[in-house]
C-alpha cells in the first residue's frame, strides 16, 4: 500500500447542511454507486443512512465508513451526524482520522453545531477543508460565511473558489488556482467542462486571488518574496504551500458548490487529494505503559509492532464489528493481538472493509487504514498490539449525559430482551448511561437529549421487537457549595477491643479554575498538605475515599456534588485505635456534617440554543423563550430568516419542538446543546426538593 496516496478523512457540519447528500455525490463520482438516492423522499435512501430509522427520519444518526479511488487516490470516508445527541459519533470518527471537510451552509454559515465541531476538530489536529453548500439556496452568500469562519471559529479561512451567478441561476464555479470556470454538465453532473472566465467576473477572480496569494505568502517565504517582487506564482507553488499550511492546521481553503445539485463536487475531491495529509504526514504517538509519562510515536510502517485502535463498536445478527484504526503495523486475519486495557489475547478470524452496511473480507491491512474486526470482545476505545504491555493510545473524550428519563418493558416476557438491548446500547455508544434507580428500582437510562433517548426507546421497539413504556424525561441536576468552609472532625468510637479513632483538620471549598485543570477531569481536587506525619502517608489514600464516596448524593436533594475542593492541612491518629476504615469513616461524617454549611445550592444544566425562523415570528419566539427562564445572547436577520442564539434551561426545553412548530406554522426549527451548569433560582430549588423528597417516600 503506497501510503502518500491514502487519505482518511471526515465530513462533518451544522445539521441539514448536506452532509449525507455530499457523501453520495462523491461516492457516485468515484464510481462507488451508480445510482444517486436523496436522503429524504423515497427510493432506498442515501447510501450512507442505512438504518431504516435514519431514512425515515432524514438524519444521519450513526456515522458510516466506506473507502474509494479518486484520481489514483484511495480515500476512506467517514460521514458523521449532525445533531449535538449523537455528538460522540464525531468525537470519535474526528480522533482517528486525518482530514476533514467541514460543510457549512450558504445561507446559515457558522451555526451553532458547526462551532462544536470545529471545537473537535481543534481537540485532535485534524486539518480541513471547507466546503459551502447549497450555493442555489435562495439567500446564499459564501462570502458572508468566510467572514463568519474567521470570526467565530478564528480560522486563516481563504476562498480558493468564486461562484459563477448566485441563488437559483449558480451554474458553476471560478477556480482561482488555474483561473478557469467550472462548469458540471450531464444528467448527474458527472461531466466537467473547463472555460475561460466570465468577462464580468475577471476583475473580482483577480482580486481575490491576490487576496489568496497574500494569505498563502505569511506561510512561507519564497512566495513572500516572488509577491512583493511581483514575480509570477505557478500553481505548485500554490498547492505545495497549501497543503504545508493546512497539515499544520494553520489555514482552511474554502470550497463551495451544490451537492444536491450535482455542482462542484468533483473540485473537492481534488483538494482532498491536494491539500490533506496521507497517515505518512500526520504525527501519533501514544502512552508507553513501561514508563509513565512517556510518549511514544508511531510510525505508518507495516514492518513494526502493531497499534491499533477499536474506535466504534456496533452489535449486529453477526456479533460485534469492531472499527479500527491502524496506526502501526500490520492486521493478518486470524492474527492473535493483545488488548492493552484488559491484557487477554484475541484472534482476529475475520477482516472487513465497509461500504456503509455492506462488508468486503479482506486477509491483511496495514498502518494509515481503516478496517472492522468482526468477533472480538472489547470496548470502545481499546487498543491492540502484537505485544502486550506496549503501547496505549489516549482514549476518546465523552460528554457527560444531561437527560435522564425510566424505562421499562410493557409485557414482563420481555425484560430479558429489554435489559440486552440496553447492554448493547451502552457498549455501542458511550454517551448512553443505564442504571437502576436506587430508590424506585426503576431502570433508568440517560442520554444526551430528547432525540438522543428517543432513538433508542424506537430502536429497542423496531430491532428487538419490545414495546416499552418510558417514564417523562428528568433533567441531571447537580449540586454544589458556594462558600469555603474550615473543618475539624475528630471521629472516637470506643467499643470492645480496638476502637475508631480518626482525626482531620482542613478546607472545603469551589473549585477554582486553576483546581480544575489540576483536578484532570474529576469533580473533586483533594490536596495534601498535611506535614511532619501527623496523620501517616498510608491513611491519606482512604480520607481521599471518604469524601468521595459522599460525593455521590449530595444532602439537597440526592444529586451528584460538583466542583469541590478538599485540602487536608491537618489532623492526628491513635497508635491503636486508627485505621484505613476510621479515617474514611471520619471523612463521610465530616462530609455529612460540614458541606450543608457551604451553602449549598443545586445547579442545572444550560443548554445553548439556536432557533431559526421566518423573521414575521420572531416577536413570539423571543417572547416565548423569556418565558421559559431563557435568556437571548444574539440575534441575526438575513434575507428574511431570523437566527437566536439563546441560553435556556434543559429543565424548560421538553416538547419545545411541538411549541415551536405551531408558533411559527411549521417553518421553525432548533438545536442546542450542553452550555454550562448554573444555580437553580431558589423558589425553583424548593420545588424540585419537595419533588425528589416525595420520590424517595417508600410507597
Amino acid at each position: 500500500m503506497n501510503l502518500a496516496k491514502v487519505r482518511n478523512i471526515g465530513i462533518s457540519a451544522h445539521i441539514d447542511s448536506g452532509k449525507t447528500t455530499l457523501s453520495e455525490r462523491i461516492l457516485f463520482y468515484a464510481g462507488r454507486i451508480h445510482k444517486i438516492e436523496d436522503v429524504r423522499g423515497g427510493g432506498d435512501g442515501a447510501t450512507m443512512d442505512h438504518m431504516e430509522l435514519e431514512k425515515e427520519r432524514g438524519i444521519t444518526i450513526t456515522s458510516a465508513a466506506t473507502s474509494l479511488e479518486w484520481n489514483g487516490n484511495k480515500i476512506n470516508l467517514i460521514d458523521t451526524p449532525g445533531h449535538v445527541d449523537f455528538t460522540v459519533e464525531v468525537e470519535r470518527s474526528l480522533r482517528v482520522l486525518d482530514g476533514a471537510i467541514l460543510v457549512l451552509c450558504s445561507v446559515g454559515g457558522v451555526q451553532s453545531q458547526s462551532m462544536t465541531v470545529d471545537r473537535q476538530m481543534k481537540r485532535y489536529n485534524v486539518p480541513r477543508l471547507a466546503f459551502i453548500n447549497k450555493m442555489d439556496r435562495t439567500g446564499s452568500n459564501p462570502f458572508s460565511v468566510v467572514d463568519q469562519v474567521r470570526k467565530k471559529l478564528g480560522a486563516d479561512a481563504v476562498l480558493f473558489q468564486l461562484p459563477i451567478g448566485k441563488e437559483d441561476n449558480f451554474k458553476g464555479v471560478v477556480d482561482l488556482v488555474a483561473m478557469k470556470a467550472y462548469y458540471n454538465e450531464g444528467d448527474n453532473g458527472e461531466t466537467i467542462r473547463v472555460e475561460e472566465i466570465p468577462a464580468d467576473l475577471k476583475e473580482q477572480a483577480e482580486e481575490y486571488r491576490h487576496a489568496m496569494l497574500e494569505a498563502l505568502s505569511m506561510y512561507d517565504d519564497s512566495m513572500m518574496e516572488k509577491m512583493l517582487g511581483e514575480e509570477e506564482i505557478t500553481a505548485e507553488q500554490i498547492h505545495k504551500t497549501t497543503r504545508h499550511a493546512v497539515i499544520n492546521c494553520a489555514f482552511t481553503p474554502v470550497f463551495m458548490g451544490s451537492a444536491f445539485k450535482n455542482k462542484s463536487v468533483q473540485p473537492l475531491l481534488d483538494a482532498v487529494n491536494l491539500y490533506l495529509p496521507s497517515p505518512n504526514e500526520v504525527t501519533n504517538s501514544g502512552n508507553d505503559p513501561k514508563e509513565e509519562g512517556k510518549r511514544m510515536k508511531l510510525q505508518p510502517d507495516p514492518t513494526k509492532p502493531l497499534v491499533a485502535m477499536g474506535f466504534k463498536i456496533t452489535d449486529d445478527e453477526y456479533g460485534q464489528l469492531t472499527y479500527t484504526r491502524i496506526y502501526q503495523g500490520k492486521v493478518e486475519k486470524g492474527g492473535t493481538y493483545y488488548n492493552q486495557r484488559s491484557g487477554k489475547k484475541e484472534r482476529f478470524s475475520r477482516l472487513v472493509r465497509m461500504h456503509s452496511n455492506k462488508r468486503e473480507e479482506i486477509d491483511a491491512a496495514e498502518a494509515g487504514d481503516i478496517i472492522a474486526v468482526m468477533g472480538i470482545d472489547c470496548a470502545s476505545g481499546d487498543t491492540y498490539c502484537s505485544e502486550p504491555n506496549y503501547c496505549s493510545l489516549e482514549n476518546i473524550f465523552v460528554a457527560d449525559p444531561v437527560i435522564k428519563m425510566s424505562v421499562q418493558a410493557l409485557s414482563r416476557d420481555n425484560t430479558d430482551k429489554l435489559s440486552k438491548a440496553l447492554q448493547r446500547f451502552r457498549k455501542e455508544d458511550p454517551t448512553f448511561h443505564v442504571f437502576t434507580d436506587d430508590e424506585t428500582n426503576e431502570t433508568v437510562i440517560a442520554g444526551m437529549g430528547e432525540l438522543h433517548l428517543e432513538v433508542y426507546v424506537e430502536r429497542i421497539k423496531r430491532e428487538y421487537g419490545v414495546e416499552v413504556e418510558v417514564g417523562a424525561p428528568k433533567v441531571s441536576y447537580r449540586e454544589s457549595g458556594q462558600q469555603p468552609f474550615a473543618f475539624d472532625h475528630k471521629r472516637k468510637k470506643q467499643t470492645g477491643g480496638s476502637g475508631q479513632y480518626g482525626h482531620i483538620v482542613g478546607e472545603m471549598r469551589p473549585m477554582t479554575e486553576e483546581d480544575r485543570v489540576k483536578a484532570e477531569g474529576s469533580e473533586m481536587f483533594f490536596e495534601d498538605k498535611v506535614t511532619g506525619g501527623r496523620i501517616p502517608k498510608e491513611y491519606i489514600p482512604a480520607v481521599k475515599k471518604g469524601f468521595e464516596e459522599m460525593m455521590d448524593k449530595g444532602p439537597v436533594a440526592g444529586y451528584p456534588v460538583v466542583g469541590m475542593t478538599i485540602e487536608l492541612r491537618d489532623g492526628s491518629y491513635h497508635d491503636v485505635d486508627s485505621s484505613d476504615m476510621a479515617f474514611k469513616l471520619t471523612a463521610r461524617e465530616c462530609f455529612r456534617e460540614y458541606f450543608s454549611r457551604m451553602k449549598p445550592v443545586l445547579l442545572e444544566p444550560i443548554m445553548k440554543m439556536e432557533i431559526e425562523c421566518p423573521e414575521d415570528f420572531q416577536g413570539s419566539v423571543v417572547g416565548q423563550v423569556s418565558s421559559k427562564r431563557g435568556m437571548i445572547v444574539e440575534t441575526e436577520t438575513n434575507s428574511g430568516l431570523t437566527k437566536i442564539l439563546a441560553e435556556v434551561p434543559l429543565a424548560e426545553t421538553f416538547g419545545y419542538s411541538t411549541d415551536l412548530r405551531s408558533m411559527t406554522q411549521g417553518q421553525g426549527s432548533f438545536t442546542m446543546e450542553l452550555c454550562k451548569y448554573a444555580p437553580v433560582p431558589s423558589n425553583i430549588q424548593e420545588e424540585i426538593v419537595a419533588a425528589r423528597k416525595a420520590e424517595m417516600q417508600p410507597a
